[in-house]
């Protein structure tokens, strides 16, 4: 990928709106369904991604993967992660995911990121 590309991809505005958000993480998570045959599992914000979509580790660095090329270095989920207990994390729901992306997206758009 070319240096324009990067700093196009990385500098473009994104919406921030938290239903914008959500819309887009539901689109990755079906997108990441889609390979094990589970696209139309229902996702909500109070869905949980151990419990009800039943990813694991792995997927999460995919997901997190995914988040990084569509967002760029504004949104890291291992930092999020990180932060968490181990109950947390198997608790985490798409909501507090979308909240946290709206938020950091939020925080790097008035430059306090």
């Amino acid at each position: 990928m070319s240096t324009e590309a990067i700093e196009i991809m990385t500098t473009a505005p994104l919406e921030t709106d938290d239903a914008a958000v959500l819309a887009d993480i539901t689109r990755m998570l079906r997108e990441l369904l889609a390979e094990d045959g589970l696209d139309d599992a229902e996702i909500s914000r109070e869905t949980t991604f151990h419990d009800d979509l039943e990813l694991e580790s792995i997927d999460l660095v995919t997901l997190a993967g995914i988040l990084r090329e569509h967002y760029g270095d504004r949104v890291n989920l291992a930092l999020f992660i990180a932060d968490l207990e181990l109950d947390e994390i198997i608790a985490l729901t798409v909501g507090e995911l979308a909240d946290y992306v709206a938020a950091s997206l939020r925080s790097t758009a008035t430059g306090q990121g």
